[in-house]
């Protein structure tokens, strides 16, 4: 039997995550801890219980209906994660969303019908349905069956996929129901690799290396722009070199986003001390045309968004 995942988010008509208008299915659960996460409510693959401070009106309805009594207007985070068990209450009865749970759960046939609502912006605009996380790998089988049938729809499928997880089952399932795969790489070192996200980069590099070998075309390489970590002169030069031995043919530089750093504060995770702005339209340009030099050929940026 089939395991039903969480889904943290449904983001439709969607222009950066893949050709044409695309639906992005955000998938819970990740075996890498990055501290540089955009999402770190992916993580697990339970539920989870977000406190957004800003929308809280102070009305005590949570507190009222918690069952652990896990609710504490005192605290700095609202929450005692030690005594929480995630199950919802709290959120059902917010009339403001300051709590919100994140997760819910979808079976292959009410993911489909929401994906296909909009298969005539997808034919249109040579878009398609994309399955992000977290790590969507995680959930092979479901993810092969909802592929398949969104594939026998003639919808057009990519993932984005940090590279950690086991080849042989992806290939005897998902990869023949897969157009595209943007396929994170974020340090040439191993050390690095295990210091920033808790896993080295081994099995990650061989699948790539083994996708490129069987899949050249449909393997986006992407390399993040995490200031002082992932974008650094040696790291840089480092995967470039990485690239350049595999032939990568298409390779993609995501610059730095610092939106996510407030999701930690809200699942009451200590956040990461990466700066709290964009990089600049200057620092991004430089980085790129360093990251050229280094790989020998084109490299783009994807979906800058930088302060001047």
């Amino acid at each position: 039997m089939i395991s039903v995942p969480l889904i943290t988010d449904i983001k439709r008509c969607s222009r950066e995550d893949g050709p044409g208008i695309r639906t992005v299915v955000f998938f819970k659960g990740c075996p890498l801890r990055c501290v540089f996460c955009h999402n770190p409510e992916c993580w697990t693959t339970g539920p989870s219980i977000a406190f957004h401070e800003e929308d809280c009106i102070q009305c005590g309805q949570c507190g009222r209906v918690c069952p652990q009594e896990a609710i504490d207007f005192s605290a700095p985070f609202r929450i005692h994660r030690e005594r929480c068990n995630n199950c919802g209450l709290c959120a059902e009865v917010c009339p403001g969303f300051g709590i919100r749970k994140v997760g819910d759960a979808y079976t292959v046939d009410e993911l489909l019908e929401i994906l296909l609502r909009d298969e005539n912006y997808y034919a249109a605009s040579g878009g398609g349905v994309t399955f992000s996380g977290g790590e969507c790998t995680m959930h092979m089988g479901f993810l092969t069956k909802l592929a398949r049938a969104l594939k026998d729809q003639g919808i057009h499928v990519a993932i984005q996929t940090s590279g950690f997880f086991d080849y042989s089952s992806f290939a005897d399932s998902l990869l023949q129901h897969v157009d595209l795969m943007y396929f994170d790489v974020k340090f040439g070192d191993s050390r690095l690799h295990r210091e920033y996200t808790g896993k080295g980069n081994e099995t990650i590099i061989s699948n790539l290396r083994q996708l490129l070998r069987h899949r050249r075309d449909a393997v986006i390489p992407r390399i993040p722009l995490i200031p002082e970590t992932t974008a650094t002169t040696e790291n840089l030069k480092r995967i470039a070199e990485l690239l350049h031995h595999m032939r990568a043919p298409h390779v993609v530089l995501l610059p730095y986003n610092p939106t996510g750093l407030a999701k930690f504060r809200r699942l009451d995770l200590e956040p990461p001390t990466l700066p709290e702005h964009f990089m600049t339209r200057d620092e991004e340009v430089r980085i790129v045309e360093f990251f050229r030099q280094c790989l020998g050929r084109e490299a783009k940026l994807h979906g800058s968004v930088t302060q001047e």
